[in-house]
């Protein structure tokens, strides 16, 4: 992955917040290299580790509740591109219809299975697969469904610059973002409590990360993201 020149951006990149950041990541085209070829070496180990695992894990989705193995999603990434996001199915079908787009603690429409490969992070395995393709790094910033990305501030879309993440340092921060919600069940009202609450929080630390991003930074996030989920 390489930076693009700045006037090449997305016009909804292209601004004086933004440029900062920009200037400060032009000047790490190294470490953005290695970043790249670290994320398609791992990725390759994990595909032939976790290849069995993985099946395993798709046989009890399946087995556990009706519907589909995997769950896509619209979601965006470098430059405000779209992608379908994959992830084994968590919830129940039609779920991301019947409610807010991000759950609250006691989601009744989280299924069995998937609370506990939530808690382990094991629905994220797939992405695995958008790492490869470069949709995706193993750290950068959660991607995020397009409504709540076209509600960015200027500043927030800099985290754009780089691929979504599958772990970040808001990541770890907020592993429990579900609890934070509550019990909440309103979808507006949760949709509120992230947009309001929560997403200006964890935006905090994705531009913090931009601004210290380095190679070691993110091999450091990733040993971080595997002590935290153990």
């Amino acid at each position: 992955m390489f930076l693009k020149s700045f006037e090449k951006l997305p016009p909804e990149l292209r601004n004086d917040s933004v440029r900062e950041y920009y200037d400060i990541l032009s000047k790490k085209r190294f470490s953005i290299f290695f970043k790249r070829l670290t994320d398609i070496l791992i990725a390759l180990i994990l595909l032939i580790l976790l290849l069995i695992p993985m099946a395993v894990i798709a046989i009890i989705v399946k087995v556990n509740s009706k519907g589909p193995v995997f769950y896509r999603q619209e979601r965006v990434t470098t430059y405000n591109r779209r992608f379908k996001i994959l992830k084994f199915r968590t919830m129940t079908v039609g779920a991301d219809k019947a409610g807010a787009l991000v759950t609250s603690a006691n989601d009744a429409r989280v299924t069995s299975v998937g609370k506990k490969l939530r808690k382990f992070r094991l629905d994220e395995l797939p992405q695995i697969f958008h790492v490869l393709s470069g949709k995706m790094s193993f750290v950068g910033t959660r991607p995020e469904v397009p409504r709540y990305v076209d509600r960015y501030q200027p500043e927030m879309t800099a985290t754009l610059l780089m691929p979504a993440g599958i772990t970040s340092l808001a990541s770890i921060r907020y592993k429990d973002e579900d609890k934070i919600i509550g019990a909440v069940s309103d979808p507006e009202e949760v949709d509120r409590i992230y947009l309001e609450e929560i997403l200006p929080e964890k935006m905090k630390y994705n531009l913090e990360y931009l601004k210290d991003f380095s190679f070691f930074g993110d091999i450091k996030l990733m040993l971080a993201t595997f002590k935290n989920v153990i």
